[in-house]
């Protein structure tokens, strides 16, 4: 799996925004409302009365799956994947027939540090789909049949996946950034960790980490602020408060060269590199966007492509992108390239990171970056989903309501000192960790991993 895909819009779209972005000063991205309940419970809310359509994301902090047992790995995901087949006095048959007969979209997901959901429906079907919602959080019925039915999905996942190598490569990846952390662990657990969990473990979950405690909700469509507080109380004024589990431990990335071969008989290897990186709440990490974009954060054009892929032909694709973990920041590059090439493509990575300080980063590069960064945004705000996402994932990293018009000011008013004091605080060359999964020859000091940890 790569951090960011490379796609060939990216610098095009650069150029057109660089012709169409006013020179004026940030106007306001999103009106987002702060909307309280009558009992206390808040989200943020974006009215859009254009098309009959709410979509609410939610998600709830520190529940995630750090919390996984360590023989019972997969117990989060396997929650997120079973509350929704069936829920009060309906079986999974039932539920899922309403949701469809209504055009409702339910589902559930976890990530390494929360516990998320999202739903989707039309104006009209708002109460069904917020009771349904409701139903679903506060009494899942975790039937045998339907947790047996999820657990094979979840094994299948998993046997499936030990055939793709950017999956592979991940994996080894965050066993190895991570090691010793709750982090380094298979978010989408084990196959020994997914047979041992039963509908009672499933239960005991929802009841310890669910709560309205650790909750918090982005709203977006065609539904006022007035009607929307009452809503509230209705899905998740049941929910418990309940007393959080102890969060992780900070953790940092360190690599010091480490290299590490995971041997696969394949064409072609992966790579995944990882370095530390830097926090979303850093008053600073509108500058380390620019230099993430000049790196190789906007496919053709950025310094990492022109010199594997269009100078040298080394890749199809080469891309950068920061990891944003509520204890742990990184940096990653990924890409692939035939076996024979491996040496050289690292040791092109290398220069690139420690070119900047030779070569930093210029005018037409930082307009380029601004330009882009700051019009892009607003373009990917077409739906209410993507909308009540970007709400919930400002929550999620402790940003102010005000972070998409912060964010925008602080990226127009960069100065190239300000990128290139970043690159040379960001970017670290002898402070990499390197996963390669494939053949590669000619390779010195690596590491060669036979047993991938944390699947079986």
């Amino acid at each position: 799996m790569q951090i960011a895909a490379i796609r060939s819009f990216a610098f095009v779209l650069a150029s057109v925004l660089l012709m169409i972005a006013p020179a004026h000063a940030s106007e306001k991205i999103l009106d987002i409302k702060t909307v309280t309940s009558p009992g206390g419970i808040t989200a943020w809310l974006v009215e859009d009365h254009n098309v009959p359509v709410i979509a609410v994301e939610f998600g709830f902090r520190g529940a995630g799956t750090v919390n996984d047992p360590a023989d019972k790995q997969g117990l989060i995901r396997l929650l997120s994947n079973t509350l929704d087949e069936g829920a009060g006095a309906m079986d999974a048959q039932a539920f899922q027939k309403e949701l469809a007969d209504r055009a409702i979209s339910l589902s559930f997901g976890a990530s390494r540090d929360h516990f998320t959901g999202a739903l989707k429906t039309l104006r009209a079907e708002k109460d069904k789909a917020f009771e349904l919602l409701a139903l679903a959080l506060t009494q899942p019925r975790f039937d045998a049949e339907a947790v047996e039915r999820m657990r094979a999905a979840n094994i299948a996942r998993i046997r499936e996946s030990l055939s793709d190598p950017d999956w592979i490569a991940t994996r080894l990846l965050y066993a190895s950034a991570f090691s010793g952390h709750a982090y380094a662990r298979n978010s989408g657990g084990t196959l020994s960790g997914l047979a041992k969990i039963t509908p009672d473990d499933l239960r005991a979950a929802h009841k310890t980490l669910l709560g309205r405690h650790a909750l918090m909700i982005g709203v977006a469509g065609d539904i006022t602020a007035a009607e929307l507080a009452p809503l509230l109380d209705r899905v998740f004024g049941a929910m418990p408060v309940v007393t959080p589990p102890a969060a992780p431990a900070e953790t940092q990335i360190t690599g010091a060269q480490d290299i590490r071969v995971y041997d696969k008989m394949l064409p072609q290897s992966a790579i995944q590199v990882i370095q530390p990186g830097i926090k979303r709440a850093d008053p600073a990490y509108a500058a380390a966007e620019v230099v993430n974009f000049t790196l190789g954060g906007s496919g053709f054009g950025a310094r990492l492509m022109e010199s594997v892929r269009e100078k040298r032909g080394l890749s199809y694709g080469i891309s950068s992108g920061f990891l944003h973990l509520d204890k742990a920041d990184g940096l990653m590059i990924s890409t692939s390239t035939k076996n024979a090439n491996v040496a050289q493509v690292i040791d092109l990575i290398r220069q690139e990171l420690r070119d900047v300080s030779k070569n930093p980063i210029t005018a037409q590069e930082l307009k380029n970056a601004q330009t882009y960064l700051t019009g892009a945004l607003p373009l990917s705000l077409t739906s209410t989903n993507a909308i009540a996402g970007l709400l919930l994932s400002l929550q999620e990293d402790g940003l102010p309501i005000t972070a998409l018009e912060d964010r925008d000011a602080k990226l127009r008013a960069l100065s190239l000192q300000d990128v290139n004091a970043m690159a040379a605080r960001l970017l670290r060359p002898d402070d990499l960790r390197i996963v390669v999964v494939g053949q590669p020859r000619d390779l010195k000091n690596a590491t060669v991993v036979k047993d991938l940890p944390d699947v079986e």
